[in-house]
């Protein structure tokens, strides 16, 4: 049998939450249903999903507060769900680290598509979905590392040692610097950093690389090396000054 790969939906309305476990199962995904943020961190850990489906407004834990605590430990993709639609909820649910936002109501067709697409982000990045309980990620001798004065990014276990400090940085933050950081004082506009990270297939805007930017520049700071630039009108550059 192949394997299905298993989506948690975590949803207070059981209405909604059994509506899209019947489109998702539908396409042939392993579904299973939390109905708060208690229950979605217990199912997170005994169904191990593939991907999470998460709605921010919970009774008690909310689902900013679960995203934050899955963060932790796990790599596991995150859409958010929600009936707010402003900017600030959207740019608060990426910068606690997950993967897409939709917006209530959707279309069953698009949320279909949004999860095939993150999956296959997932997939083609390389990343383990989940970091063992209680087990740092450990710096190896050999990877994909890339080093300036004050910063290491290494790709290959997704850390980053900034003036000899681990700094926590979700995945996509942790790519988006990587692969600056190994175009030294190339330009990329923001499409083209947006089909570079998220995917051709992604089904987002352009903000979404400068929320990830701006995160970016409240964790590390420019030195008279090496900048994270903007580049008016254009998009961002890691500009290394010679």
């Amino acid at each position: 049998m192949a394997y299905k790969q298993k989506i948690l939906i975590v949803d207070d309305d059981a209405n909604i939450a059994e509506l899209i476990s019947l489109y998702l199962t539908k396409e042939c995904f392993d579904t299973c249903i939390a109905e708060d943020g208690e229950d979605a961190l217990e199912k997170f850990d005994s169904f191990q999903p593939d991907l999470i489906l998460l709605d921010l407004m919970l009774p008690g834990i909310d689902g900013y507060e679960v995203c934050r605590e899955i963060r932790k430990t796990s790599r596991v993709p995150v859409i958010m769900l929600s009936a707010k639609g402003e900017t600030f909820d959207k740019v608060l649910g990426l910068e606690l680290g997950a993967d897409d936002y939709m917006v209530k109501p959707f279309d069953s067709k698009e949320l279909v598509a949004r999860v095939r697409a993150v999956l296959r982000r997932q997939q083609n990045s390389g990343l383990s979905d989940q970091i063992p309980s209680g087990r740092k990620v450990q710096e190896e001798e050999s990877g994909d590392i890339v080093r300036y004065t004050d910063i290491s990014v290494n790709k290959d276990n997704y850390t980053v040692v900034y003036k000899g400090n681990n700094i926590d940085m979700p995945p996509k933050e942790l790519e988006l610097l990587y692969f600056l950081m190994t175009n030294p004082n190339k330009v990329f506009t923001r499409e083209k950093l947006l089909d570079h990270i998220w995917g051709y297939d992604y089904i987002g805007d352009t903000r979404t690389v400068d929320v990830h930017v701006k995160r970016l520049r409240e964790k590390i700071k420019d030195t008279g090396e090496w900048s994270l630039a903007t580049v008016w009108g254009v998009g961002y550059k890691f500009e290394v000054k010679r």
